[in-house]
């Protein structure tokens, strides 16, 4: 499709699924205000079993204009490897703060010998999303409040998580990868290089691929406090399982004082 028939498709697709869709009540949320990451930078160091591995950020790079709407810029990068293998993922994840759902989201990965692009626009009041592949545009409808593989790391910090519980949510982005299910497995003490933290343990598990693909067995460890970081990713990659600890946490405030 070229992107002046795709402009068309657009304005054809939106009109068809706003007329039928209906948004969901929103998901109970706790009191957490998205503009407060705003400047937080998590860093992670990488190992593969007790082997060093590189390491990975994640952090909020400000505050863009998106579809004329205010959108956290999300950034999560995991640079690592050895001799035998390189890895360089990159995510990027735009998230309106009107109502917390996707609105661009951008993939650049490499791996080992493979490198793949994708670039998403999503329209959540129009019910579609724009895949962006080199001179081509393809339509796709998009599901009520839609979120990205990215944007995740931050809406599990927003709901409330109790340990035992399992819960799905239809907001992925790419409907027939639906529910995103998080089971909170319970509670679990972590000793990392930026300190000890109480955590919860969550398995995500997205259909598909990307970082929680179910073949990947991730998990993620959540501070059991109101601040709700991520302390710890693990997941499953091509050779195998690799863990990414907390090392440092970087503010808004340190980064305008770097003394501090």
């Amino acid at each position: 499709m070229t992107r002046a028939a795709g402009s068309v498709a657009l304005l054809l697709l939106g009109a068809a699924v706003a007329a039928g869709a209906q948004s969901p009540p929103r998901d109970s949320a706790t009191t957490v205000d998205p503009r407060s990451w705003v400047g937080e930078h998590l860093h992670y160091d990488a190992k593969f079993g007790l082997i060093p591995l590189g390491g990975a950020d994640l952090l909020v790079a400000g505050i863009d204009t998106i579809q004329d709407t205010a959108a956290l810029h999300i950034r999560f990068i995991i640079d690592g490897g050895n001799f035998l293998y390189q890895l360089h993922n990159e995510w990027d994840s735009w998230i309106a703060l009107s109502d917390f759902t996707s609105r661009r989201f951008i993939q650049d990965h490499n791996e080992g010998s493979h490198h793949y692009h994708n670039a998403y626009d999503i329209y959540p009041d129009s019910g579609f999303y724009v895949r962006h592949f080199e001179d081509a545009d393809s339509v796709f409808p998009t599901s009520p409040q839609p979120l990205d593989d990215a944007a995740f790391f931050y809406f599990v910090r927003t709901v409330p998580l109790e340990p035992g519980q399992r819960y799905a949510y239809n907001r992925y982005f790419k409907p027939d990868r639906n529910p995103v299910i998080l089971e909170v497995e319970g509670r679990d003490t972590l000793d990392v290089p930026a300190g000890r933290f109480d955590c919860l343990v969550v398995r995500p598990i997205i259909k598909g691929g990307g970082i929680f693909k179910e073949g990947a067995d991730g998990r993620l460890w959540i501070s059991n406090d109101e601040r709700r970081l991520v302390v710890q990713i693990k997941s499953r990659f091509v050779f195998g399982a690799i863990t990414f600890r907390l090392s440092k946490i970087t503010t808004a405030a340190d980064e305008a004082d770097p003394e501090k």
